[in-house]
């Protein structure tokens, strides 16, 4: 039998649930230290998870001598340097999307990964989701072509709290965030590199100094385009919705679930082992552990996206 595979999460909020309930449904891996700030609340999880380690501090889960790999949903700030402490310490690592809030610290995790020959995965999420898999295959196979992609970003944050509605402690972000998901997709899914990128974004909001609203257009090499929506002041249905038009068919993905352009559901039950985007995401990572081989949504294969990010930041300033 396979040695199981030891692994560490940090970060219990709304993200790292997520991660805890699509690991229990694969075989093979042992959550065996959670780490968040509040030490009550992270213990609490971990005796709802039955996992013996809890702590505040990654170190402490880094020394554990069993641990063989490390997810990261902590806040977007410390991505970066703290997928860079797993590689020194010889992990292999997924930090959950963004890889990083600047262009420097995503090429300094990559140049880390190179060196060290460890598995780095970035969240990628939408290359998983059953809805887009199946999209992506019928491409693979000559079926349909991505002309256009419209996709729309809208959530109602305009206090900062998480995806559960509750108070959170640092500030999400519109571009290096949720704008990242749709940029490494749209290339993704256009099997073209991206080679022209537009923002324009509306005020800033005085308490969370952020922008609320952003718009957002891309061009790749082989002519396909996209138009993207992003918003925190939107009051109706909430999360990113896909809208796919191109030279035989039109699919609108909402998450895992995948339609027509007439609103007829498609039945993508069978496109992968589950259809919760998330496992999907964390099988591939254990997968390539276990057989030594770059990972879709590696940190190298989504470094374009944060170039894209960052010349846009660039037109926003």
């Amino acid at each position: 039998m396979t040695k199981p595979l030891k692994v560490a999460l940090a970060g219990a909020g709304a993200f790292g649930i997520k991660h805890l309930d699509a690991i229990a449904g694969i075989d093979g891996v042992d959550v065996v230290s959670i780490v968040s700030r509040d030490l009550e609340k992270t213990r609490a999880v971990a005796g709802k998870y039955g996992i013996a380690h809890a702590t505040t501090t990654l170190d402490e889960a880094l020394a554990l001598p069993e641990l063989d790999a490390v997810i990261l949903c902590t806040p977007t700030q410390m991505h970066a340097a703290q997928a860079m402490a797993c590689l020194k310490a010889g992990k292999h690592v997924q930090t959950e999307i963004p890889l990083a809030d600047s262009l420097a610290d995503a090429r300094a995790v990559v140049a880390l990964q190179k060196e060290t020959g460890l598995v780095a995965m970035c969240g990628h999420t939408r290359r998983f989701n059953p809805s887009h898999q199946y999209v992506h295959r019928r491409i693979a196979a000559g079926e349909f072509n991505v002309q256009q992609m419209d996709v729309q970003t809208y959530f109602f944050r305009r206090t900062n709290m998480n995806a559960l509605g509750q108070p959170r402690s640092w500030t999400d972000h519109l571009l290096w965030h949720h704008a990242a998901h749709t940029v490494d997709l749209f290339a993704y899914q256009a099997g073209s590199p991206i080679v022209k990128a537009n923002a324009i974004q509306g005020p800033i909001h005085p308490v969370l100094g952020i922008a609320m609203d952003m718009s957002i257009q891309l061009r790749a090499e082989n002519g396909a385009i996209c138009t993207l929506s992003l918003s925190f002041n939107n009051e109706g249905p909430l999360g990113t919705f896909f809208r796919y038009i191109g030279d035989t068919a039109t699919y609108i993905a909402r998450y895992d679930d995948l339609y027509t352009g007439k609103d007829e559901q498609i039945d993508v039950s069978g496109v992968d082992v589950s259809m919760n985007g998330i496992e999907l995401q964390d099988r591939e990572f254990f997968a390539a552990i276990r057989e030594g081989r770059e990972p879709n949504a590696s940190v190298a294969q989504v470094l374009p996206c944060y170039e894209v990010l960052d010349a846009l930041e660039k037109q926003l300033a």
